[in-house]
């Protein structure tokens, strides 16, 4: 039996990577903030109740992040994959405009909750037998290239890429593969207010092409199904249609 953590996995892009999981044979703890949305999605994704486990947390608080891993060993027994997948982002404005509060609560969900779940991961991957596991981590479109107004959510995401190179790096010796999936676009709660344009770098309003999250499940699912000998670093999933390069 495989074991799974999927952080932010009651709701879209994580659900579809955790319902897919499961379909891969993996058993899926899903984290997250809202212990209702866990606990329905895990209704939802496993009728029978015995593949799934929701684990309320918030990935920001490196102790209760200590404690949400310790109920997934207890419960499973070992940890085989974790999935950095919870995100979120601050209000559209401008740079100046935006709190220390709201770039706090950015940083700790998109960053902090990475490192500390990663941290965690690192530590049951190397102590376990057979020592190992693997990390696929959410970089967003926005580790590259930064969508307008939107500096909290594209320096965390460009962290993230540090993360994923500094700890592929890291994890060599003790078996644990590494690696960043940049989506780009899937349809999600999220994306919804693309429905009615987002701002574009030359100041523009334009409608943005989407992605079923299912796609993103499917490559995670690939990436989760490599042996740990191979690693997929990084790979970009995005609508075809979507302004990438360059933004345009």
């Amino acid at each position: 039996m495989k074991i799974a953590i999927v952080t932010g996995g009651g709701t879209g892009v994580g659900k579809a990577i955790a319902t897919t999981l499961l379909a891969d044979g993996f058993s899926v703890a899903l984290f997250g903030r809202r212990g209702a949305v866990l606990e329905e999605c895990a209704r939802e994704i496993d009728a029978e109740g015995n593949k799934t486990l929701a684990v309320p947390v918030d990935i920001g608080d490196r102790a209760a992040v200590k404690v949400a891993f310790e109920t997934v060993v207890a419960h499973w027994g070992r940890l085989d994959l974790l999935v950095n997948n919870a995100g979120m982002n601050a209000p559209t404005g401008s740079l100046e405009d935006i709190t220390e509060a709201q770039w706090n609560a950015v940083v700790a969900a998109n960053l902090s909750g990475a490192f500390f779940c990663t941290q965690f991961a690192f530590a049951q991957f190397k102590a376990q037998s057979p020592q190992g596991g693997r990390i696929v981590n959410n970089g967003s479109i926005s580790a590259t290239t930064p969508r307008p107004q939107s500096s909290p959510y594209a320096a965390t995401k460009h962290a993230i890429t540090g993360l994923t190179k500094a700890s592929a790096l890291d994890g060599r010796e003790f078996n644990i593969a590494v690696g960043q999936i940049d989506i780009g676009n899937a349809s999600t709660e999220m994306t919804r207010r693309m429905a009615s344009g987002v701002l574009q770098a030359d100041g523009s309003t334009a409608v943005e092409p989407t992605i079923d999250a299912g796609h993103i499940a499917k490559a995670v699912s690939y990436m989760a199904g490599l042996p740990l000998e191979a690693n997929t670093l990084t790979m970009t999933v995005m609508a075809t249609q979507m302004p990438f390069v360059g933004r345009g």
